[in-house]
């Protein structure tokens, strides 16, 4: 029976695993979102893996040679329980797979902070510190600007870490 499992891929090589791997005749799914990205004053809108490092393959064990998924260029490993690959739960691929807008891209909820808006870290090494929201950098992290040693410094943190003040 054909289940989907996971693939740790090389460093930045998702988009590579996936292209060998299709190559190779394997259904694959690597989830991705736009991301804006912002280099030398320039702010450009990319295609960004939702899981950096990780997509998944469509695969029956018990048929297919998939120790071969380990040799492919761009793989690292298939994530295994012991000697065997350890599957994904029923369900969570098409869940996945469900937010997916028109365009193939996920659609990601960001964290509804306003400009200025005091929050405060809830852990971490600034636990219990306010500072102002300054931007959302992506779905997973927010700059804060708090007051260290006199100044006001900009410091990321994940975005489940900091609530309304």
């Amino acid at each position: 029976m054909k289940r989907w499992y996971v693939i740790h891929s090389k460093a930045s090589k998702e988009a590579v695993a996936e292209a060998n791997l299709k190559n190779q005749g394997y259904e694959t799914y690597l989830p991705r979102y736009r991301k804006e990205r912002r280099h030398a004053r320039k702010v450009d809108t990319v295609l960004a893996p939702l899981f950096p490092r990780y997509l998944f393959v469509c695969v029956d064990i018990e048929v297919e040679r998939w120790l071969a998924i380990n040799n492919t260029i761009g793989v690292s490993h298939v994530l295994c329980e012991g000697s065997r690959p350890m599957p994904v739960p029923e369900g969570v691929v098409q869940a996945i797979r469900g937010r997916e807008g028109e365009d193939g891209c996920l659609k990601l909820e960001l964290a509804h902070f306003k400009k200025d808006q005091l929050l405060r870290v809830l852990d971490g090494p600034f636990e219990d510190m306010v500072g102002l929201f300054a931007e959302q950098q992506d779905t997973n992290r927010v700059v804060l600007l708090l007051d260290l040693l006199g100044r006001e410094v900009k410091v990321h943190v994940e975005t489940q870490s900091v609530v309304a003040a």
